[in-house]
């Protein structure tokens, strides 16, 4: 089996470390833990491995947030990524500080890259690692909060998670959507 496990994030010195960059941030560690690295390709930076018996392909889209999709449809089309191989890595300010959940499929609750991506492959019917990136902002203060570090009091939280989030992950590629969210959701 073959997955596409994409990280969500805009590229950019400007934005690394941000919240919006969480999907970046778990899937170079994901890569760094199955010694897989990255090159410049095509719509993103791409990297191939394996995790056991399951092969993957790990997209880093360069194309900014808003315009996701078109990397996911072109990399899945690319290596023949079925729709239920694919899983999409994002933040998510619905949810606490570290907390993931995954989902098998859903709306984008608002997300941008999942919008996209969603309107892109004209289905919703994708599996998606969400990453809480907590809600601490005034009204109308989303956009800079995203887009904002994340305090440094969360530094150990986020290296805890960060891990736990690769291991669901792998989790995904060898057992399915349903295992990954009965053993992870809730821890």
């Amino acid at each position: 089996m073959k997955y596409l496990l994409v990280g969500l994030g805009n590229i950019g010195s400007e934005y690394d470390g941000t919240r919006h960059n969480i999907g970046f941030r778990v899937l170079d560690a994901f890569a760094e833990a199955s010694n897989i690295s990255f090159e410049d390709k095509r719509y993103g930076f791409v990297g191939r491995g394996r995790v056991k018996n399951a092969e993957v392909v790990l997209l880093k889209p360069s194309t900014y947030m808003n315009l996701s999709g078109n990397a996911v449809r072109y990399w899945m089309n690319e290596e023949k990524i079925l729709p239920e191989n694919l899983l999409i890595i994002c933040d998510d300010i619905a949810l606490p500080v570290g907390k993931i959940r995954l989902k098998a499929s859903g709306s984008d609750g608002g997300h941008n890259g999942l919008k996209h991506i969603s309107s892109v492959l004209c289905s919703q019917q994708f599996a998606r690692l969400r990453f809480g990136v907590g809600n601490d902002f005034p009204r109308g203060g989303q956009c800079d909060f995203v887009l904002g570090q994340f305090d440094p009091s969360d530094a150990e939280l986020l290296k805890e998670r960060v891990s736990l989030a690769c291991d669901a992950i792998k989790a995904f590629c060898l057992s399915g959507i349903s295992f990954a969210m009965n053993n992870y959701n809730n821890k």
